[in-house]
């Protein structure tokens, strides 16, 4: 049952974001559009609840659980950088606004942009980790907790992986081919991202 409801969340979340977007750009109505924007954490609260409701109704600690949290976390963590995303390529497409700049390729500028990503995991792996040792106290010691247990491993061996890559491209920044030095050096003096 969780799993099918976080499909149905990640397929809600598409819907409202695609339904916001057309209203915004097609229809020009913004205030409608940010009124369906801000219906998408409701999706993940229901999913919260409907969680809580199961285990406390006693139903084992399973790994749909540690999944649900782990959706939970990712939407916190990345939901508005992916909103924000889509906002500026619907309004390229759909009402001629500027093509929208993509992240740096090359150098400090693309070590920084990495190290904001791995900053969002941080934030979604946090919020994923305190869910489920939410789960875990609210389970209590009469239950097995040890699938729960196993997604918080995870959930921190996911971050620290990505802060390595994040790391990585501070230590050895990838270099920009001799033809796109000179203009990656200026929009990086330019303060483009």
């Amino acid at each position: 049952m969780i799993v099918a409801l976080i499909i149905a969340c990640e397929v809600g979340f598409w819907a409202l974001l695609a339904l916001a977007l057309a209203v915004r750009y097609l229809l020009r109505w913004r205030r409608t559009s940010v009124v369906l924007l801000l219906c998408e954490p409701v999706l993940e609260l229901v999913l919260f609840v409907v969680t809580a409701i199961d285990l406390k109704n006693g139903a084992e600690p399973s790994w749909e659980h540690g999944l649900a949290a782990l959706y939970i976390g990712f939407t916190v963590g990345y939901g508005h950088y992916m909103i924000r995303w889509l906002d500026g390529h619907a309004a390229h497409r759909l009402a001629g606004g500027p093509k929208p700049v993509g992240p740096p390729k090359y150098g400090m500028a693309r070590a920084r942009h990495e190290g904001a990503l791995w900053l969002r995991t941080v934030v979604a792996a946090g919020v994923a980790l305190a869910l489920l040792q939410a789960a875990v106290w609210y389970v209590g010691d009469d239950g097995n907790v040890a699938s729960l247990r196993s997604f918080q491993w995870a959930t921190l061996r996911g971050a620290g992986i990505h802060g390595l890559v994040a790391l990585a491209y501070t230590i050895w920044p990838k270099k920009a081919p001799e033809g796109e030095r000179e203009t990656e050096g200026e929009k990086e003096r330019a303060g483009v991202r």
